[in-house]
């Protein structure tokens, strides 16, 4: 399978960015995936050590065996998703194509038209199934049952899970038998806004604030991929407090895993361990207590 978007060549030998593969090493809560399971056969990543030999991440790149860490049956790949990126649109469906062209920034037009092109060619040959001939939906919100949860494929439907993220140049897709999420950013040389590390759980806070300065928005940024990839996995988006949980050592019934996919952009995946339940998710009470928004 091709690992990259058209027109552009995939970037081999991705590794764990610099100042990514420091705070890991800085921050040891931050990395590693607490709990993970062996992976499965044929994942596209492998493992990625940090100097000193502190493990941090799994870093993606095309055809590589799947490494320890990696849950079973969980894949991920990386496309590029820059200036010279060229997705093919021709599957897209009507909604697609007009939110595709709704973006005014071409930027965000490719980033977009590469994530949902690449993702239904991936689910086309993944199912046996044309990719124009997918058919996606939302799963029941797991806070309130509305049709608003994790994006699902409808048809067919016996398909694997899935879950994409786009950040900076680079897009990732990862799929799964059973609940994921995933997430890709890029590390900013800035360091985090005050305000949005005091929303985060007081051990995250910890590990932000412990840092060296110079490896601080590093520290923060892997911290906040594998919150954004359970969030995604659970269904419930950044609406959940995000103080409600602490991901920088694992989190119970599931499985955190680090990406590096490198170009400095940090990642991480989320997948449900086998018969997880959502004992983890805020009632909608709980949520108005600590005073998140409810849609």
């Amino acid at each position: 399978m091709a690992e990259h978007a058209r027109g552009r060549p995939p970037e081999r030998g991705w590794g764990v960015p610099g100042e990514a593969a420091r705070a890991a090493g800085a921050g040891a809560a931050v990395a590693g995936g607490a709990g993970a399971a062996a992976g499965g056969p044929g994942a596209a990543v492998r493992v990625a050590d940090a100097p000193g030999g502190a493990f941090a991440g799994v870093r993606v790149t095309p055809g590589a065996a799947a490494p320890p860490g990696l849950p079973g049956g969980a894949r991920v790949w990386a496309f590029d998703a820059g200036p010279g990126a060229e997705p093919d649109l021709a599957a897209l469906d009507d909604a697609e194509r007009q939110r595709h062209a709704s973006f005014l920034r071409r930027a965000d037009r490719i980033r977009y038209g590469v994530a949902h092109a690449e993702l239904r060619r991936l689910l086309g040959e993944l199912t046996g199934t044309a990719p124009a001939a997918l058919r996606f939906g939302r799963s029941a919100c797991p806070r309130c049952g509305g049709p608003h949860g994790r994006p699902v494929l409808e048809r067919p439907a016996d398909g694997p899970e899935f879950s994409l993220s786009h950040g900076g140049g680079l897009v990732l897709v990862a799929v799964a038998p059973g609940r994921v999420g995933v997430d890709v950013e890029p590390v900013r040389a800035a360091p985090p806004e005050p305000g949005l590390v005091e929303r985060l759980h007081p051990a995250e806070r910890a590990v932000v604030r412990t840092a060296p300065e110079a490896l601080r928005s590093a520290a923060f940024t892997r911290l906040w991929t594998r919150k954004e990839a359970y969030l995604k996995g659970l269904g419930v988006g950044l609406g959940r407090a995000l103080d409600a949980d602490d991901v920088s050592t694992g989190v119970p019934g599931w499985h955190l895993v680090d990406l590096a996919p490198g170009n400095g952009h940090t990642g991480a995946l989320a997948v449900a361990s086998a018969g997880a339940v959502d004992n983890a998710v805020d009632t909608a009470l709980e949520m108005r207590e600590r005073g998140a928004e409810l849609p």
